[in-house]
C-alpha cells in the first residue's frame, strides 16, 4: 500500500501521533538480494502492518538481512543503518522516506498556552552553582520533548546533559545503563548511584537508555546548552522466551576493566547454598579463579591469593571478618543488598591496600515511593527488612536484621552426639539512609554490625563482631565534575573465654580500628575521555592481645602485646580515553605512604642473619606519636582494550600493589584467633605485580557471554611462618614469620547465558601459586631453597551454575563445583631421639587431601502475582550436598597408644535437606 497523499500529510503535521517505540511482532526470515518492494510485500504477509513510502525513492535499495524473531524496530535499524532512510510506527501503520527524517513530536510552540512543565525546562551551569533549589524534570515519557537550557537561535557546539537515572516504580537508581545517542556515537553508562554524564552536540537528539532488568527506552531531547535531565526508568519484567540484549549491553566486551565480575542481588538468590539462604559470598566462590579452603570457610583466595590479601568493602566500609556461624553464613544480608563487585585483574587506582582483589559490595538504597519489606523463615535463620521513604521521591531508608536460633536446636540434640551442649548464634543489622539535599549534593549514611558466639561442646566461648559506620557525600560542581567525599569508622574484634574451671578461667581479647577519610573526583571531559583521581588516609590502631584472668579466683597470669598505630595514605591519578573507537587505554597512578608510629617498642638484630633471640642486639622504645619506620613508593595500572569486531575484543592489563596490613593464622580459613599485624621495621610490606591478557567473545545477539584470561603475579615479601610458629600473643612475632618470594600464573575460562528459561554460568580455571624461601641469612630455609605450593595452590577448579524458569512461579536451580585438593605436610615416617618416638614430616605442603566435589539442587517457588495483593510469598527446597559426599575439610594426626593415626574431618559428610519461606510485603 503506497498512499502517498497519506504520507505527506503526515509530514506536513509533523507526525503528531506517531510512535516509534511502539512494540511490533517478532520477524524472522531470510531475505537475500532482493528489491525493497518485494521485502515490504514479504512483510505485509508475516505481519498485521501497513506500509507507505514513495516507489521512486527505494527503487535502488536492495535487501539482503537475515532475522530469526526480531521485532521489527530492530530489523528497521539494522537495514537503514548509516543510510538516508528513515521510518516511524503510528498504530498498525509504518511510513517510510528518504532524506526527510518523520518528526514523532508536536512542534513546540504549537500550543503557546503550554505550561513551561510540559516541555521539561533545562538547567544551565549559573543555576548550579548557585544555592537556589531548583527543580530538575524528570523524564519519563518517550515522546514528549524535554528542552534542556534557555532557547537560543543558535544550536551549534557541544554541551553536557547529565542527572539521574531511576526505577520509576520504587526511586533507587539504576546502575550501569548505558545512556547514548545514535549520531554521532556517543554514550554513557551510569555510576553507582545512577548519575551520569553525556557531552553531545547541541540540538534535537533520542536519547536511548539500554540496561539488564529495565525496559529499554528512550528520550526525546532538545539541547540548547548544559544542563540536568533524570530519567524515570520502567523495570523490565522478563519474559520465559529469549530476549534479545542490544550490544549497548555488551560490556564485558566494550569495556576496558579486564578481571572484573559483576553479579546482581536477583542472580545471586538463584545459586544452590546450605541452609537454603542466599549467600553473596557463596556465589563469589563460583566465579572463575576465587576458591576458599574448604566447606565452613567464607575466607576466600583470588588467584592463589592469601585471605588478607582481599579488600573487602561494604558500602566503603572495611569488613575484616566476612563470616557467621563457623562460616556456613557470610556476614552481609541478602536482602540488603544490591549487587556485588569483584576486581581481580585490573584493580581501578582508587583502591590499594591489599594484593590480591577488591570486593565491592553494595547495598540498596531503599524505596522512596513507599512503605515495603521482606521476610524470611529458615531452618537455622530468620531475617526481617523494611524500607521506605522518609520524604517522598528525595530521601529513604533501609533497614534488615538476621538472627539464628540454632542454640535450641543444639540442645534438642540426642546427648549422645557429643554436641547437647554446643552453642552456635549469630547477629547483624543493618542501616542505610540516603537523603537528596539538592540536585547538587546527596548524603548517604551506612551503618553495619554483626555478633557472633560459638563453641563445639568445648569450655571455651569464641566471640567476634563487625562494628562498621560510613559517612559520604556527593556533590556535583557541574556537568563534568562530580565528587565524593567519605568518612568512616571500622573494628573488628574477638573476645574467648572460658570460665568452667574457676582456677584456670581466662579471657582472651583483639580488635583493630580505623578511622578513614578519603575524597574521589570523576571528571567526564567527554564521552570518550573520563579522569578520576583523589586521595585517602587510613588511621591504625591494634591491640594485638590481651589475656587476663577472669574472676577473682583465676591464678592466669595476665600478659599484654603492645598495641600498634599506624597511618597508610594514598594520592591517585586515573585516566580512562578512547584513542579509537576501537581502541581505549585506561591509565592510572596511585602512590601509598605507610608510617609506623608510636607508642612502640621496636627490637633490633644483627644484620644478615637470621631473627631470633641469639641475634637480638637491642631494643628501643618509642613514645606516643613518634614517626618509627616509613614505607612507600608507586602503584601502577594499565589496562587496554582492542575491539576486533563488535562483539570480539582482546584486552591487556599490568598492575603492581603494596599491602601494609597482614592477617596471621595458623589455619586456611578465616577463625577467632586470626589476628591482625602493622608492617614495622621488622616486617616488610607484601608487594606483588600482575600482568594479563584476555580474550572476549559474546553470541546470539549478546545473550552468551565468554571470556578467557591468562596471568602471571610476582610476588615479594610474602608473609610465611616458620616450623611449629607460635602467633598468638608473641612479643617477638618477626621471629616466628619470614618473607619469601613467590609466584602464581594460570588461565581461566568462563561461559555465561543470564537469559531466557536456561540460564546460568559455567567456569574453570587452572592457577598456581608457588612460595620460596632460599635465604639463609633471613631465616628457616624451607624444602632446601626450592618452590613449595602455598597453602591456597588448588590447580583445577571447575563450576557449573544452571537454573531453569518451568514458569514465572517455579524454577529449579543447580550448583555443582569441583576443585584440586588443598595442599598439606604429612608425616611419613618416624625415628627415636633422646629415647622419644617422634614423626617425621614430609617437604612442605608436598602432598594434598582429597579433590572436593559437590552437587546442590533447589527449587524456588513463587506465590500468585498479582499486582494488588497485600504480601508475596516465595519458597525455597532444596538438598545440599545432593550426593552425600564425604568432603575433606582437613586431616590431622594424631599419636594413640604409641601408633601415629590419621584422621579425616568432614563438615558435611552426608546430604542436607533445607527449606525456606520468604514473604515481601
Amino acid at each position: 500500500m503506497r498512499n502517498l497523499f497519506l504520507l505527506y500529510l503526515l509530514l506536513f503535521f509533523a507526525g503528531s501521533t506517531a510512535d516509534v517505540t511502539a512494540q511490533t511482532r517478532p520477524v524472522t526470515g531470510t531475505f537475500n538480494d532482493i528489491s525493497f518492494d518485494e521485502f515490504i510485500e514479504q512483510l505485509e504477509k508475516k505481519t498485521d502492518y501497513n506500509f507507505y513510502y514513495d516507489p521512486a525513492g527505494f527503487d535502488s535499495l536492495r535487501v539482503n538481512i537475515s532475522v530469526n524473531d526480531k521485532p521489527l524496530q530492530e530489523v528497521f535499524e539494522r537495514l537503514f543503518k548509516n543510510t538516508g532512510y528513515y521510518w516511524a510506527i503510528d498504530q498498525n501503520r509504518i511510513f517510510f522516506t528518504k532524506g526527510r527524517k518523520i518528526d514523532t513530536s508536536l512542534p513546540v510552540h504549537l500550543f503557546p498556552a503550554a505550561k513551561p512543565a510540559e516541555t521539561g525546562p533545562g538547567v544551565d551551569l549559573a543555576d548550579l552553582s548557585s544555592n537556589k533549589t531548583i527543580e530538575v524534570p524528570k523524564a519519563s515519557l518517550e515522546n514528549k520533548l524535554y528542552e534542556i537550557g534557555m532557547q537560543t537561535a543558535s544550536v551549534t557546539g557541544n554541551a553536557t546533559l547529565a542527572g539521574y537515572a531511576v526505577d520509576a516504580k520504587t526511586g533507587e537508581p539504576v546502575i550501569g545503563a548505558a545512556v547514548f545517542i545514535e549520531q554521532p556515537r556517543l554514550g554513557t553508562t551510569t555510576d553507582q548511584f545512577g548519575y551520569y554524564a553525556l557531552t553531545i552536540p547541541k540540538g534535537r537528539h533520542t536519547l536511548m537508555i539500554r540496561g539488564i532488568g529495565i525496559r529499554n527506552t528512550r528520550r526525546q531531547v532538545m539541547l540548547y546548552a548544559d544542563g540536568k535531565l533524570n530519567l524515570e526508568i520502567q523495570p523490565q519484567v522478563t519474559s520465559l522466551r529469549e530476549v534479545v540484549i542490544s550490544a549497548e549491553n555488551a560490556a564485558n566486551v566494550k569495556s576496558v576493566q579486564m578481571g572484573l565480575e559483576k553479579i546482581n542481588i536477583a542472580t545471586i538468590k538463584q545459586v544452590p547454598a546450605v541452609f537454603g539462604e542466599a549467600d553473596v559470598l557463596r556465589t563469589v566462590l563460583t566465579l572463575p579463579g576465587v576458591k576458599s579452603a574448604g566447606e565452613a570457610s567464607t575466607g576466600f583466595n583470588v588467584r592463589g591469593g592469601a585471605v588478607d590479601q582481599n579488600l573487602i568493602l561494604f558500602n566503603d566500609a572495611t569488613i575484616y571478618n566476612p563470616s557467621h556461624f563457623f562460616g556456613l553464613f557470610s556476614a552481609f544480608n541478602p536482602e540488603v543488598v544490591k549487587d556485588v563487585e569483584l576486581y581481580k585483574s585490573s584493580i581501578p587506582s582508587k583502591y590499594g591496600g591489599r594484593l590480591s582483589s577488591v570486593l565491592e559490595v553494595n547495598s540498596r538504597e531503599g524505596n522512596k515511593k513507599e512503605i515495603t519489606g521482606t521476610a524470611g523463615l529458615g531452618l537455622l535463620t530468620s531475617r526481617i527488612n523494611l524500607e521506605g521513604p522518609l520524604i517522598k521521591d528525595r530521601s529513604s531508608f533501609i533497614v534488615g536484621a538476621r538472627t539464628t536460633y540454632s542454640n535450641w536446636l543444639l540442645k534438642a540434640l540426642p546427648a549422645r552426639s557429643g554436641y547437647r551442649n554446643s552453642k552456635a548464634s549469630f547477629n547483624d543489622l543493618n542501616v542505610h539512609l540516603n537523603h537528596r539535599v539538592n540536585e547538587n549534593n546527596d548524603v548517604y549514611l551506612t551503618g553495619y554490625m554483626s555478633n557472633d558466639q560459638s563453641n563445639l561442646n568445648s569450655d571455651t566461648l569464641y566471640g567476634y563482631s563487625n562494628k562498621n559506620i560510613s559517612l559520604k557525600w556527593k556533590h556535583v560542581f557541574n556537568n563534568k565534575l562530580v565528587g565524593h567525599f567519605t568518612t568512616g569508622y571500622d573494628r573488628y574484634e574477638y573476645e574467648n573465654y572460658s570460665d568452667k574451671n574457676p582456677v584456670n578461667a581466662f579471657n582472651l581479647s583483639f580488635d583493630i580500628n580505623q578511622l578513614n577519610a578519603k575524597a574521589d573526583f570523576s571528571y567526564y571531559r567527554n564521552p570518550g575521555h573520563t579522569i578520576d583521581f583523589g586521595f585517602s588516609s587510613i588511621r591504625y590502631g591494634l591491640h594485638p592481645g590481651t589475656f587476663s584472668p577472669l574472676g577473682q579466683e583465676s591464678l592466669i597470669i595476665p600478659d599484654v602485646v603492645d598495641e600498634e598505630q599506624a597511618l597508610e595514605s594514598a594520592v591517585y591519578f586515573g585516566n580512562r580515553y578512547d584513542v579509537t573507537s576501537r581502541l581505549s587505554v585506561d591509565f592510572g597512578l596511585r602512590y601509598s605512604l605507610f608510617n609506623y608510629l608510636g607508642p612502640q617498642s621496636i627490637n633490633t638484630y644483627a644484620p644478615n642473619l637470621p631473627k631470633d633471640e641469639t641475634t637480638l642486639t637491642g631494643n628501643r622504645a618509642y613514645g606516643r606519636g613518634d614517626l618509627i619506620h616509613t614505607y612507600h613508593g608507586p602503584e601502577f595500572r594499565l589496562s587496554a582494550r582492542y575491539s576486533i569486531t563488535d562483539d570480539l575484543s582482546v584486552k591487556a592489563g599490568y598492575n603492581t600493589l603494596r599491602q601494609y596490613v597482614h592477617m596471621l593464622s595458623n589455619t586456611t580459613a578465616v577463625s577467632p584467633t586470626d589476628i591482625w599485624k602493622l608492617s614495622d621495621p621488622n616486617i616488610k610490606p607484601q608487594y606483588g605485580d600482575q600482568i594479563a591478557i584476555g580474550l572476549y567473545k559474546n553470541f546470539k545477539s549478546n545473550t552468551i557471554e565468554t571470556s578467557a584470561e591468562v596471568y602471571f603475579k610476582n610476588l615479594k615479601d610474602y608473609l610465611d611462618y616458620k616450623s611449629g610458629a607460635t602467633l598468638v600473643l608473641n612479643h617477638d612475632i618477626e621471629t616466628a614469620v619470614f618473607n619469601a618470594r613467590g609466584k602464581a600464573y594460570g588461565a581461566e575460562v568462563m561461559i555465561k547465558k543470564l537469559t531466557g528459561k536456561l540460564n546460568g554460568w559455567m567456569s574453570y580455571a587452572y592457577s598456581r601459586t608457588l612460595l620460596r624461601m632460599d635465604d639463609e641469612n633471613a631465616g628457616e630455609v624451607i624444602n632446601r631453597g626450592e618452590y613449595y605450593p602455598s597453602t591456597y595452590d588448588k590447580p583445577h577448579d571447575f563450576t557449573l551454575i544452571g537454573n531453569y524458569r518451568f514458569s514465572h512461579r517455579v524454577s529449579l536451580s543447580l550448583n555443582t563445583t569441583y576443585s584440586t585438593g588443598r595442599p598439606i605436610t604429612l608425616p611419613i615416617g618416624k625415628y627415636y631421639y633422646n629415647g622419644s618416638l617422634r614423626a617425621l614430616y614430609s617437604d612442605r605442603n608436598a602432598y594434598r587431601i582429597p579433590d572436593y566435589l559437590r552437587a546442590d539442587l533447589s527449587l524456588n517457588i513463587a506465590g500468585n502475582h498479582k499486582v494488588y495483593q497485600v504480601a508475596h510469598n516465595y519458597w525455597t527446597f532444596g538438598i545440599y550436598n545432593v550426593t552425600g559426599r564425604k568432603n575433606a575439610y582437613s586431616t590431622y594426626f594424631t599419636s594413640e597408644g604409641g601408633v601415629i593415626k590419621g584422621y579425616k574431618l568432614s563438615i558435611f559428610g552426608s546430604a542436607i535437606p533445607f527449606i525456606n519461606y520468604n514473604i515481601k510485603f
